[in-house]
This record gives C-alpha cells, sequence and structure tokens, in this order.
C-alpha cells in the first residue's frame, strides 16, 4: 500500500493514513487501500484493537473531489457507476466488520466521508481542535454510504438532522456531549489517549471483549442496513441533478450555492 501504513504492537494494530495533502481527501484509491487494511483483521485473533487515525493536523476532509478517477466515475453510466460507487459503502463496511474493537484517533477536520468512516469505528477519540462536519447537502448531494443509521445510533433522530441534514459544524465539546467522540484531548492528544485505550484493552481477555462488540452492534445496528438500503442509489440519482453540478462548481469557485431544487 502506498498511503496507508499499518504498525503492531503487540495486541494493538494502528492503522494510518497520510495522502501528503494537508486535505488528507479520500481518493479511489485510498479508500480501496483503507478496505484492504481493515480486511487484514477481520478474522485476527491476534489482535484486541485496531486505531484508525490520519494525519496530524486533520484526520480528512472527505472525498477527493479532484480525483481523476472519481471524475471519470460520474462520467459513467448508471449501471456502472452504481457498482462503482460501491469503493466508500465497501470501506465502512470493512471497518465495521474488524472482528477487533476499533478505535479513530481524530485530529483536526473529520469531513463527510471521513465522518461515515468514522462513525462505524467502535470507538472516536478526538483533540479539543476537532470538529465534525458533514457538508454533502450543502454540496447538492445526499449522505450516503451507509452512515445515517450509525450517526442516528449514536446521537439520535434530530441530532442527526441537524448534522447532516443543516450541515452543522460540530466542535468537540458538542460533538462529545452528543455522543459523537467518545474521549476528547489536548490537541495532538487523540493518538496517544487511543494507544491508552487499546492497552487497557490489550489486557481483557479478547475473546469476549470481541464476543460483547459484536453483540452491541447487533442490538444497535439491527436495522441498519434496511434503512441504508437506497442511499447509494439515491447518490447515484443526485449526480445527475443540477443542484449536484451546482454545488461542487461552487466548492470549487468558492462562492455561495444557487440551489434550484433541480
Amino acid at each position: 500500500m502506498d498511503i496507508v501504513s499499518i504498525r503492531i504492537d503487540g495486541r494493538t494494530a494502528t492503522v494510518s493514513f497520510d495522502t501528503g495533502s494537508k486535505a488528507n481527501a479520500l481518493s479511489q484509491k485510498l479508500m480501496r487501500e483503507l478496505t484492504q487494511a481493515a480486511r487484514l483483521f477481520h478474522g485476527d485473533a491476534s489482535i484486541s484493537t485496531v486505531i484508525l487515525t490520519g494525519r496530524p493536523d486533520n484526520f480528512t476532509l472527505g472525498a477527493d473531489l479532484k480525483d481523476p478517477e472519481g471524475a471519470d466515475v460520474r462520467r459513467l453510466g448508471l449501471a456502472e457507476r452504481r457498482i462503482r460507487l460501491r469503493a466508500g459503502p465497501e470501506m465502512c463496511d470493512a471497518w465495521e466488520q474488524v472482528d477487533a474493537l476499533t478505535l479513530c484517533a481524530i485530529e483536526g477536520w473529520c469531513v463527510g466521508g471521513g465522518a461515515a468512516l468514522s462513525a462505524f469505528c467502535d470507538l472516536r477519540v478526538a483533540s479539543t481542535e476537532a470538529t465534525f462536519y458533514v457538508p454533502e447537502v450543502e454540496r447538492g448531494m445526499n449522505m450516503s454510504w451507509g452512515s445515517i443509521p450509525r450517526f442516528v445510533a449514536l446521537v439520535g433522530p434530530a441530532r442527526t438532522k441537524r448534522l447532516a441534514g443543516l450541515c452543522e459544524k460540530i466542535d468537540a465539546a458538542t460533538a462529545l456531549a452528543w455522543g459523537l467522540y467518545d474521549h476528547v484531548t489536548a490537541p495532538g492528544g487523540s493518538l496517544a489517549r487511543a494507544q491508552e485505550i487499546a492497552a487497557s484493552a490489550a489486557r481483557l481477555p479478547p475473546t469476549a471483549l470481541k464476543m460483547v462488540k459484536q453483540d452491541v452492534n447487533v442490538a444497535a445496528l439491527a436495522l441498519a442496513r434496511a434503512t441504508a438500503h437506497r442511499d447509494l442509489e439515491a447518490f447515484a440519482l443526485m449526480q445527475q441533478t443540477d443542484d449536484f453540478r451546482e454545488g461542487v462548481k461552487a466548492f470549487f469557485e468558492k462562492r455561495d450555492p444557487d440551489f434550484t431544487g433541480d
């Protein structure tokens, strides 16, 4: 893998990704590498905890709208496009299916697809300077990747509407109070705190811990697939709208979009 690196220390694995750019955006290639990394630990009996982290200044600013491979996807017909759009959902699913406890260590911005990815992890540790932001509706898109039922499980329906519908930027104190974050640290301290939690988890019987994780996920997310079944199809549809084109164009031109509903 070129963008993702993996380090194993005892029963803890740390997966980090750095594109070399401050945005640390999720390109198609990066999403494939993060999926591959997660699948390494699906059935690894020797690992109790997997930590996922981005750059020291930003977790990620979300999907890479400048990715040439992503632009190619938008030019495909519906039959091929709905298949190629599975990269994000498959990445998130891969992280949710990791047998071990997963911790997401967040610094700086956690935006869009990055916010979705973090919600598929078991716990989130963030610095006081971290911001959680889901701007898809502001770009003329729906929020997809199966994230909506995960947000609802974490913060409830009304706050999910504020988060993913009204696109509110959620600071660390609010995210902690809502339940988006489980721990908040001083700036630069999220990875160290995640490592402390991982060390505590490593002292527990690993199989019992993994069983509890699975039981909680089944109870909390029993209807997740049923309630998220259409979000990929809806995203493929939204890509064909004037509002999608206007939202992306306005983003690149650094201006307010003019949406029409079409």
